[in-house]
């Protein structure tokens, strides 16, 4: 059969354009297997999965309200129209309801459903009831990642050996020896917390007419572990960070952009925001001398209840991890501070959403471009975003979320005080 003419291929082929982050490629692919097979809940879930990142909100909300209108207990279905945008009423919360209600499942097959009712029921600002739906999903998913093997103390120990590794004495001799092959070509890496505003930056840095984005990549964990020679079913760990920082950081340097290519056009340049790669600003330094490295931070309250409120951030599932995981956080981001210097543009997210205009102006300054107006006007640029916050980017910058943790004060008073006994400060 033609190729064209097959659901099968025409997904698959889609399914392939997603995962290298093209997803406007993918798009007509996956309309034309909708079109040659309709009312299949896969193809129509990956139709309304890919209009999200190509910011079709609006085409996205009909499409996960036609799935649920013939599955109306599916459930990672509710979690994706939870999210795309701010609840009005509590209709939706109570379809939700009573899916838990008819279901009686145990706790670790509802955590989907727990998620998007505490992410809607904060939307009302029912705040208890939100953050009681948050702890079961915390808690549900808590007991199913330590099931399968994971202890927050995993983070740990990687982030105190990267800090002893990636010490100033290994930091200095290897920076100063390389040569960029393209030094024209300046890849700027964003990093940060999740939920720290890192995909807020990316628009507006990538708004500028001299910037691209690659979008959130792997690219640069995966160079790092291939270029260490170390075999792992780990995506990172500590034997992984002790090869590969004994190895030429030009390889490292090469297997990142030969990866990294496909999503680039001829800008000068580019973008590549992943939050975790703040575990690697080191390996950053040596291998890309003229790199910008820009690292998001957060009052630790929000954003440590902003990783709180997710169903995918492991370190977060209780605020007893939360605390421990941040701490060691904010121990390796002091060390980067440190040894980094001036190489480190630090955003304070509160300043950013409260100025717009002039810490954008001073963000383009540290990184040596000019200021454009389309930089502060980010929220019309619409280029794909397959980030956890795809959807409010396509909004403007606000306030909302600054010291939002205070609704949930008595909650949260664990996690303060272990916070602010380890020195770090909440206010």
């Amino acid at each position: 059969p033609k190729l064209e003419n097959s659901p099968y291929y025409q997904d698959m082929a889609a399914t392939l354009y997603t995962r290298l982050g093209l997803h406007e490629k993918a798009w007509p692919l996956l309309k034309r297997a909708n079109e040659l097979q309709p009312d299949i809940d896969r193809l129509e879930a990956g139709l309304a999965a890919c209009a999200v990142n190509l910011g079709k909100i609006k085409t996205a909300k009909t499409l996960y309200n036609r799935l649920l209108h013939r599955h109306p207990h599916h459930q990672r279905n509710h979690y994706a129209l939870a999210q795309l945008e701010r609840a009005q009423d509590d209709e939706h919360v109570k379809q939700m309801q009573s899916v838990l209600e008819s279901t009686q499942l145990p706790p670790e097959k509802n955590i989907f459903l727990y998620y998007a009712l505490g992410k809607e029921l904060e939307d009302l600002e029912r705040w208890d009831e939100a953050f009681d739906y948050y702890r079961m999903g915390g808690e549900a998913a808590a007991a199913e990642s330590r099931a399968a093997g994971y202890s927050v103390d995993q983070d740990i120990e990687l982030i105190d050996h990267i800090t002893r590794v990636c010490n100033e004495h290994w930091l200095a001799p290897g920076e100063a020896s390389l040569r960029p092959e393209n030094p024209d070509r300046v890849p700027i890496f964003i990093v940060g917390l999740p939920r720290t505003g890192t995909t807020l930056t990316e628009r507006i840095v990538s708004s500028h007419t001299r910037v691209e984005s690659a979008d959130e990549t792997f690219f640069l964990r995966i160079a790092i572990k291939k270029v260490s020679g170390v075999e792992s079913r780990d995506a990172m760990n500590t034997r992984i960070v002790e090869y590969a920082a004994n190895r030429n950081p030009d390889h490292i340097a090469s297997t990142y952009l030969n990866a990294i290519s496909y999503r680039l056009t001829d800008k000068p340049w580019f973008i590549d925001k992943y939050p975790e790669n703040y575990l690697y600003l080191g390996f950053i330094a040596r291998a890309f001398p003229q790199a910008k490295i820009i690292h998001l931070r957060r009052n630790p309250m929000d954003a440590c209840f902003a990783m709180f409120k997710q169903s995918y951030f492991r370190q977060a599932y209780t605020l007893d991890d939360l605390g421990r995981f941040y701490v060691a956080y904010d121990r390796l981001s002091k060390h980067w501070k440190d040894i980094l210097g001036d190489r480190l543009v630090e955003v304070a997210y509160e300043s950013l959403v409260s100025d717009l205009e002039g810490e954008t102006r001073r963000l383009l300054d540290r990184l040596g471009l000019e200021f454009q107006q389309s930089c502060v006007d980010f929220h019309l640029n619409r280029a794909p975003s397959a980030t956890a916050s795809k959807v409010q980017i396509r909004e403007r910058a606000h306030t909302r979320s600054v010291d939002k943790w205070k609704n949930w004060e008595q909650q949260l008073q664990p996690l303060r005080e272990h916070l602010e006994a380890s020195g770090i400060a909440v206010d």
